[in-house]
C-alpha cells in the first residue's frame, strides 16, 4: 500500500521469514555457530532458547541452509506429544519403515537404531531438530536422553538441538532432568538487541527494498527501541505500521509522533491505551522508557540467571563463541584482555554525565567510537561502505570471469540468465573446504560491521590471502578475516554438458549421456561398456558411484553439479575460470 508513496520495491518490515531480509547481530552470529558446532560434533545436546520473536526461527533457517552435504535432518515442529508419538514422528521424518500400527516403543527404537547404524555406516550423520521444546513432557524429554544411548563404540549416532523458549532453561534445570542437561554441551541464549543494532537491523531492511536514505529519524528510532525492547519482531509490527501512519498523512520520513500513534494501534498490551481512550503519553513513555533502560542495564550487563550443568564450548568455524559459554580459565562475560567500552543507550546521553576526570561521557564515548572505527579492516570498511547495488555488481564481475556481460539487478535474474550461455548458477551453503573443492570464482555473502549481508565475488586464492571484488572494488584480504565474516553462502556459475542437462540419472538417453561416459573414461581411466552409450544405465551409474567416492562427494550415482563441476575440475580445462587461476 506505501511502497510506492515512498519508492519502495516492497513492504520493508513484513513479519514472514524471508531470507532477503536477514541481519545478522553479533549475537545471531554466536548462535548460529552454537548451531554448527552442534551438527558437526557427535552426540549429545545443543540448546537454542530466546523471548518470542527474537529470532530462534531465523536462526533454525539459516542453520537449514548450511547444513552439509552429508548431514540429514529431522524436523519436529509439533513437540505435544508422548514417548511413542515422539519416537514415530522421528521415524517418520527420517523415512523409516516400521509397523503403522504399533504401539511399542522397542518396536521404534529397534527400527531408528537399525537406520543410524546403516547411515553411519554410509558416512551419513543424523541431527534430530526439536522446536518449541519448552513444550516437550518430562516423559518425552526422558526418551529424548536416551535417543544419545544410540551410539557406536566411539561416537553417538544422534545429535539433538532442542530449541525452545526460556521456559526450557527452567524445565532442564529441574532435578528429575539432571541427567539430560548434563549432556548439553553447547547452550546459547539469545537476548533483544541494541539500539544501535535495531538501527542498522532497519536500515538494512530499508536498503533491501529499494531505500537510498534514512526514513526514520533518530529519535523514532529510539522509540522504536524502547518499546520494542529490542525484539526484532516487535520492531517490524512497529515499523510497518508506521510507515502505513507516514503514508496515509502524506509525510515522507518518520518521527516520534508517528511512532507513538502506531504504537497504540499495536502494542496495546506494552502499557499504551487503545486510541481515544485518553491516555497520557508522557506518563506511559516514561515508564516504557525506564523498563527498556532496566532491560538494557541488565542485559548490557550480561544477567542471566544462575542455571546448573553449563560447559565450555568448542569454536565453530571461525565464527567466535558467546562470553556466556566460557570455560572457568577464561575471563568471565564483560572481561577481556582488552576492556570494551561501557555503552549507554542513546536515549540517555542527552543527560550530562562525566567521567572519573570530568570529562563529559558522551564525548568520551564518540572517542571511542572514533578510535574503533580507525581499527577497523579495510575489508570491514568497504562492507560498511557497500550499497544497494552491490549485488549487481557482483553478479556483473561473476559473469565477466566467464567472458559474458550480463545486466542484472538480483540473483532470481542472475541465474535466469545462466542457461542462455551455457552455464547454471549453483546456490549453496557449506564449508570453506567445499568452497574451495568446487574451485570456481564466487558470490559470498560477508556479514558487515552492522549486521547486514553484503555479496562479495571470491575471485583467487594465494595462499593464506584472497582476491576479492566489494561493490565493484578490489582489494586483498587474509582467508582468516574473510571466513569470518563469512557464513556459508555462496553463489556460484559452472559450465554444464554440450547439451545444457543440469543433472544426469540412471534412466536418462541423450548426447549429454555419451559425453558423462567419455569423461569419466578419460579421467578414472574406467570405461562403462554399454551397447546404447546415449543411454545412463546401471554400469554408468557403478562408474560414477566410484568417482563420487573418490571425491568425497554423496555416493547417489546422479551426475549433478557438484559431480559435474569436479569433473570439470579434473579435466583440466584451461578455458574454465578457477579459484586457482583466475581469468582477466
Amino acid at each position: 500500500m506505501y511502497q510506492k508513496h515512498f519508492g519502495l520495491t516492497e513492504r520493508p518490515f513484513s513479519i514472514a521469514p524471508d531470507p532477503r531480509f536477514l541481519y545478522m547481530s553479533r549475537q545471531h552470529r554466536e548462535a548460529l555457530a552454537h548451531l554448527l558446532y552442534g551438527v558437526g560434533e557427535g552426540g549429545g545436546f545443543v540448546q537454542l532458547t530466546g523471548e518470542v520473536g527474537t529470532g530462534k526461527t531465523t536462526i533454525c533457517r539459516c542453520l537449514l541452509e548450511q547444513l552439509p552435504a552429508h548431514v540429514d535432518l529431522a524436523l519436529i515442529l509439533n513437540p505435544r506429544v508422548n514417548a511413542q508419538e515422539l519416537l514415530a514422528s522421528l521415524c517418520d521424518e527420517l523415512n523409516v519403515a516400521y509397523a503403522r500400527d504399533t504401539t511399542s516403543i522397542k518396536v521404534l527404537t529397534d527400527a531408528l537404531s537399525a537406520y543410524l547404524l546403516d547411515s553411519h555406516a554410509r558416512g551419513r550423520r543424523t541431527v534430530l531438530m526439536i522446536d518449541e521444546a519448552q513444550n516437550l513432557s518430562a516423559e518425552a524429554l526422558e526418551q529424548v536422553r536416551l535417543l544419545t544411548n544410540l551410539e557406536t563404540t566411539r561416537e553417538k549416532l544422534l545429535q539433538i538441538i532442542l530449541v525452545g523458549q526460556p521456559e526450557l532453561r527452567l524445565l532442564l534445570a529441574r532435578e528429575e532432568l539432571r541427567q539430560l542437561s548434563q549432556r548439553i554441551t553447547a547452550r546459547y541464549h539469545l537476548e533483544p538487541i541494541s539500539r544501535e543494532e535495531t538501527a542498522a537491523y532497519i536500515r538494512h531492511r530499508l536498503q533491501v527494498c529499494g531505500a537510498t536514505e534514512a526514513l526514520f529519524s533518530d529519535a523514532a528510532i529510539d522509540l522504536v527501541q524502547s518499546l520494542s525492547s529490542g525484539v526484532p519482531r516487535l520492531i517490524n509490527v512497529l515499523c510497518d505500521r508506521a510507515m502505513l501512519g507516514a503514508f496515509v498523512e502524506g509525510k515522507q520520513a518518520i518521527d516520534v509522533p508517528i511512532v507513538r500513534k502506531a504504537a497504540s494501534e499495536v502494542l496495546p498490551e506494552e502499557g499504551l491505551q487503545a486510541p481515544g481512550l485518553g491516555w497520557r503519553w508522557p506518563a506511559g513513555v516514561a515508564l516504557l522508557l525506564g523498563l527498556g533502560v532496566g532491560v538494557y542495564l541488565l542485559v548490557g550487563r550480561g544477567y542471566a540467571p544462575d542455571l546448573p550443568a553449563r560447559h565450555p564450548v568448542a569454536p565453530a568455524h571461525s565464527l567466535a563463541l558467546p562470553a556466556q559459554e566460557r570455560s572457568p580459565d577464561r575471563p568471565p562475560p564483560g572481561a577481556s584482555a582488552e576492556p570494551e567500552p561501557e555503552t549507554v543507550p542513546e536515549a540517555l546521553e542527552d543527560t550530562p554525565r562525566t567521567g572519573d576526570d570530568g570529562t563529559p561521557q558522551t564525548a568520551a564515548l564518540q572517542a571511542q567510537a572514533l578510535a574503533q572505527a580507525l581499527r577497523a579492516t579495510d575489508l570491514q570498511r568497504a562492507l560498511v561502505q557497500s550499497g544497494p547495488g552491490a549485488a549487481a555488481q557482483a553478479w556483473a564481475a561473476l559473469y565477466r570471469l566467464w567472458g559474458v556481460e550480463a545486466n542484472v539487478v538480483g540473483e532470481e535474474q542472475a541465474c535466469a540468465q545462466a542457461p542462455g550461455v551455457g552455464l547454471r548458477c549453483l546456490q549453496g551453503a557449506g564449508s570453506w573446504t567445499v568452497l574451495t573443492q568446487l574451485d570456481r570464482p564466487a558470490i559470498v555473502f560477508l556479514i558487515s560491521p552492522e549486521g547486514r549481508q553484503v555479496p562479495v565475488v571470491l575471485l583467487e586464492l594465494l595462499g593464506a590471502q584472497a582476491r576479492i571484488q566489494v561493490a565493484g572494488t578490489q582489494q586483498e584480504v587474509s582467508v582468516a578475516e574473510l571466513k569470518q565474516a563469512w557464513l556459508g553462502h555462496y553463489r556460484i556459475l559452472w559450465k554444464t554438458p554440450p547439451k545444457g542437462s543440469a543433472v544426469l540419472r540412471p534412466g536418462d538417453r541423450g548426447s549429454d549421456v555419451s559425453w558423462l561416459r567419455q569423461r569419466l573414461q578419460k579421467v578414472t581411466g574406467v570405461a562403462a561398456i554399454s551397447s546404447d552409450p546415449a543411454y545412463y544405465d546401471d554400469g554408468l551409474k557403478e562408474v560414477v558411484e566410484e568417482f563420487q567416492r573418490s571425491q568425497g562427494l554423496q555416493t547417489d550415482g546422479v551426475a549433478g553439479p557438484h559431480t559435474l563441476i569436479h569433473l570439470n575440475n579434473l579435466e583440466g580445462r584451461s578455458s574454465l575460470p578457477r579459484l586457482g587461476v583466475v581469468n582477466g
